[in-house]
Protein backbone atom coordinates (compact mmCIF):
# COMPACT_ATOMS: atom_id res chain seq x y z
CA UNK A 1 0.00 0.00 0.00
CA UNK A 2 1.32 3.94 -0.68
CA UNK A 3 0.47 7.00 0.75
CA UNK A 4 1.24 10.47 -1.23
CA UNK A 5 1.33 13.44 0.22
CA UNK A 6 2.60 17.19 -0.43
CA UNK A 7 3.72 19.61 2.64
CA UNK A 8 3.83 23.08 1.22
CA UNK A 9 5.81 25.43 3.26
CA UNK A 10 3.58 28.84 3.88
CA UNK A 11 4.00 32.00 6.18
CA UNK A 12 2.09 30.32 8.67
CA UNK A 13 3.25 26.88 9.01
CA UNK A 14 3.01 23.84 6.53
CA UNK A 15 0.27 23.00 4.23
CA UNK A 16 -0.31 19.41 3.13
CA UNK A 17 -2.75 17.47 0.54
CA UNK A 18 -2.58 14.04 -0.39
CA UNK A 19 -1.91 13.17 -3.83
CA UNK A 20 -2.45 10.83 -6.72
CA UNK A 21 0.12 9.96 -8.72
CA UNK A 22 -1.74 7.76 -11.12
CA UNK A 23 -0.75 10.80 -13.77
CA UNK A 24 2.80 11.08 -12.64
CA UNK A 25 5.02 9.28 -15.05
CA UNK A 26 8.67 11.18 -14.82
CA UNK A 27 10.65 13.20 -12.03
CA UNK A 28 9.56 16.13 -13.78
CA UNK A 29 5.87 15.50 -13.79
CA UNK A 30 6.75 14.87 -10.21
CA UNK A 31 8.38 18.05 -9.36
CA UNK A 32 5.56 20.29 -11.84
CA UNK A 33 2.93 18.80 -9.17
CA UNK A 34 5.14 20.15 -6.26
CA UNK A 35 5.48 23.55 -7.68
CA UNK A 36 2.10 23.62 -8.59
CA UNK A 37 0.99 23.74 -4.88
CA UNK A 38 4.09 25.98 -3.96
CA UNK A 39 3.09 29.41 -1.89
CA UNK A 40 5.65 32.19 -3.26
CA UNK A 41 7.93 29.49 -4.68
CA UNK A 42 8.64 28.31 -1.11
CA UNK A 43 9.59 24.76 -0.12
CA UNK A 44 7.36 21.81 -1.10
CA UNK A 45 8.28 18.64 0.35
CA UNK A 46 7.03 15.36 -1.65
CA UNK A 47 6.62 12.66 0.17
CA UNK A 48 6.08 8.74 -0.76
CA UNK A 49 6.09 5.93 1.53
CA UNK A 50 5.16 1.65 0.67
CA UNK A 51 4.52 0.43 3.90
CA UNK A 52 6.94 -1.02 5.53
CA UNK A 53 9.19 -1.32 2.51
CA UNK A 54 10.86 2.32 1.44
CA UNK A 55 10.07 5.90 1.64
CA UNK A 56 11.16 8.50 -0.31
CA UNK A 57 11.56 12.47 -0.53
CA UNK A 58 11.43 14.91 -2.88
CA UNK A 59 12.50 18.50 -1.75
CA UNK A 60 11.64 21.24 -4.28
CA UNK A 61 12.36 24.96 -3.45
CA UNK A 62 11.40 27.06 -5.92
CA UNK A 63 13.21 26.72 -9.42
CA UNK A 64 15.71 25.05 -8.13
CA UNK A 65 16.63 21.57 -9.32
CA UNK A 66 14.52 18.78 -7.04
CA UNK A 67 16.38 17.40 -4.41
CA UNK A 68 15.50 13.67 -3.68
CA UNK A 69 16.17 10.82 -0.66
CA UNK A 70 15.07 7.18 -1.21
CA UNK A 71 15.45 4.98 2.09
CA UNK A 72 16.26 1.47 0.42
CA UNK A 73 16.91 1.87 -3.72
CA UNK A 74 16.73 -1.68 -4.28
CA UNK A 75 13.04 -2.05 -2.73
CA UNK A 76 12.18 0.85 -4.61
CA UNK A 77 13.53 -0.28 -7.80
CA UNK A 78 10.25 -2.42 -7.44
CA UNK A 79 8.04 -0.35 -7.27
CA UNK A 80 6.24 2.04 -10.14
CA UNK A 81 6.62 5.36 -8.02
CA UNK A 82 10.29 4.69 -6.77
CA UNK A 83 11.65 4.44 -10.34
CA UNK A 84 10.71 8.08 -10.85
CA UNK A 85 12.61 8.53 -8.35
CA UNK A 86 15.43 6.58 -9.38
CA UNK A 87 16.67 8.76 -12.26
CA UNK A 88 20.21 8.23 -13.83
CA UNK A 89 21.83 10.93 -12.06
CA UNK A 90 20.59 9.95 -8.37
CA UNK A 91 21.67 6.28 -9.74
CA UNK A 92 25.33 7.73 -10.92
CA UNK A 93 24.59 6.93 -14.79
CA UNK A 94 25.14 8.90 -18.19
CA UNK A 95 21.45 9.69 -19.72
CA UNK A 96 19.83 7.23 -22.06
CA UNK A 97 23.05 4.53 -20.31
CA UNK A 98 20.90 1.76 -19.97
CA UNK A 99 19.31 1.99 -23.86
CA UNK A 100 23.03 2.47 -25.13
CA UNK A 101 24.39 -0.56 -22.85
CA UNK A 102 21.24 -2.58 -24.33
CA UNK A 103 21.88 -1.72 -27.87
CA UNK A 104 26.15 -2.74 -27.49
CA UNK A 105 24.89 -6.16 -25.78
CA UNK A 106 22.37 -7.19 -28.40
CA UNK A 107 25.00 -5.68 -31.64
CA UNK A 108 27.51 -8.13 -29.84
CA UNK A 109 27.76 -11.07 -27.90
CA UNK A 110 30.31 -10.13 -25.33
CA UNK A 111 31.70 -13.06 -24.30
CA UNK A 112 35.01 -12.46 -26.21
CA UNK A 113 34.04 -14.31 -29.64
CA UNK A 114 32.30 -10.75 -31.49
CA UNK A 115 35.56 -10.61 -33.65
CA UNK A 116 35.35 -14.25 -35.25
CA UNK A 117 38.24 -15.59 -32.70
CA UNK A 118 37.13 -19.11 -31.74
CA UNK A 119 36.29 -19.66 -28.18
CA UNK A 120 39.22 -21.02 -27.00
CA UNK A 121 38.29 -22.05 -23.29
CA UNK A 122 38.46 -25.61 -22.64
CA UNK A 123 35.26 -27.46 -21.59
CA UNK A 124 37.00 -29.38 -18.40
CA UNK A 125 38.66 -25.95 -16.84
CA UNK A 126 39.19 -26.43 -13.46
CA UNK A 127 40.25 -22.85 -12.56
CA UNK A 128 37.38 -21.53 -10.00
CA UNK A 129 38.60 -18.14 -10.67
CA UNK A 130 37.26 -18.25 -13.97
CA UNK A 131 33.56 -17.68 -13.32
CA UNK A 132 34.90 -14.55 -10.27
CA UNK A 133 36.51 -12.60 -13.36
CA UNK A 134 33.65 -12.74 -15.18
CA UNK A 135 31.17 -11.47 -12.65
CA UNK A 136 33.91 -8.69 -12.27
CA UNK A 137 33.43 -8.00 -16.14
CA UNK A 138 29.83 -7.98 -16.02
CA UNK A 139 29.77 -5.76 -13.04
CA UNK A 140 30.81 -2.95 -15.52
CA UNK A 141 27.96 -3.23 -18.01
CA UNK A 142 25.04 -4.30 -15.45
CA UNK A 143 22.66 -1.39 -16.14
CA UNK A 144 19.85 -2.05 -13.91
CA UNK A 145 21.99 -2.50 -10.72
CA UNK A 146 20.70 -0.44 -7.87
CA UNK A 147 22.83 -0.09 -5.10
CA UNK A 148 21.04 -1.52 -1.73
CA UNK A 149 20.20 0.87 1.12
CA UNK A 150 19.49 5.02 1.14
CA UNK A 151 20.17 6.88 -1.63
CA UNK A 152 20.54 10.58 -2.35
CA UNK A 153 20.49 13.89 -0.44
CA UNK A 154 20.97 12.61 3.23
CA UNK A 155 20.65 16.39 3.94
CA UNK A 156 17.71 17.06 2.68
CA UNK A 157 15.42 17.71 5.09
CA UNK A 158 18.80 19.19 7.87
CA UNK A 159 17.99 22.93 7.71
CA UNK A 160 14.06 22.06 8.30
CA UNK A 161 14.77 20.40 11.66
CA UNK A 162 15.51 16.33 10.88
CA UNK A 163 19.52 15.79 10.82
CA UNK A 164 21.04 13.37 8.57
CA UNK A 165 21.68 10.47 10.91
CA UNK A 166 17.96 10.66 12.17
CA UNK A 167 16.62 10.36 8.64
CA UNK A 168 18.84 7.46 8.17
CA UNK A 169 17.48 5.88 10.81
CA UNK A 170 13.84 6.21 10.09
CA UNK A 171 12.50 2.67 9.07
CA UNK A 172 8.67 2.33 9.43
CA UNK A 173 6.16 5.35 9.99
CA UNK A 174 8.83 7.41 8.61
CA UNK A 175 6.19 9.94 7.08
CA UNK A 176 5.14 10.82 10.55
CA UNK A 177 8.72 10.54 12.10
CA UNK A 178 9.25 13.28 9.54
CA UNK A 179 6.12 15.70 9.95
CA UNK A 180 7.05 15.31 13.64
CA UNK A 181 10.65 16.85 13.37
CA UNK A 182 9.12 19.44 10.80
CA UNK A 183 6.59 20.56 13.09
CA UNK A 184 3.81 19.73 10.81
CA UNK A 185 2.52 16.35 12.09
CA UNK A 186 -0.75 17.38 12.97
CA UNK A 187 -1.66 18.84 9.34
CA UNK A 188 0.03 15.75 7.90
CA UNK A 189 -2.50 13.61 9.75
CA UNK A 190 -5.35 15.42 8.45
CA UNK A 191 -4.58 13.67 4.92
CA UNK A 192 -3.66 10.19 6.26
Amino acid sequence: MYFAALLARTEDGWEASDTELDDVETLSDLTDLAREASVDEDTVLVFIEQEDAWFGVVRVDGEDDPRIFVSDATAAARSSYGEILLTDELLGREPGAEDTIAALEELVGLDGTEDGDPDTTPDNDTDTNTDTDDDDDDDGLDADAVPAGPLGDTRILADLGLPEAELLMLRTDAMVEIADALGAAEVLETVR
